[in-house]
Formats: C-alpha cells, structure tokens, sequence
C-alpha cells in the first residue's frame, strides 16, 4: 500500500460533498423514475450542479464563509 503524502496543494484542492440527488428526490418532486437510468441520473446530477454555480453558489460561500468567520485576505495597497 502505497502512502500519500499529504502537502498543502493535497489539502487544498481535497474537496467536500455539498450535496447529492437521487431517483427518490424525483419521485418526490413528481416525476415517474421507472426508466430513468444511472446515465440521466449523472447528467442531472451535472445540470443541477451548473445550475447552483451559476445561481447563487458564489454568494452561499461568501455568505456563510462570513458566517462560520473564515478570514478574508488582507487587501494589499
């Protein structure tokens, strides 16, 4: 078994789930998932993922960044 180091760049870009979908999500939402496969459930997956960048993910990370006081870099004059 081969061991990883860790160094700042591992810890920097490791990444963290925020959140996931599944067929039962559809279902609740009214949609029939009889035939939905694991190939349209990544490809929504993907969409919806777009979706959130593009709408309000970079203000929900400041925002709560803010929140949980993560500090901010100092501005440079």
């Amino acid at each position: 078994m081969e061991l990883i180091k860790i160094t700042q760049e591992n810890k920097f870009y490791k990444d963290f789930p925020i959140t996931s979908v599944c067929r039962a999500d559809l279902e609740n939402a009214g949609f029939d998932t009889k035939d939905v496969d694991d190939w349209t459930m990544s490809e929504l997956a993907s969409k919806m993922a777009n979706a959130y960048c593009d709408m309000g993910f970079w203000e929900d990370l400041g925002i709560l960044a803010e929140y949980l006081k993560i500090k901010k870099h100092k501005k440079s004059d």
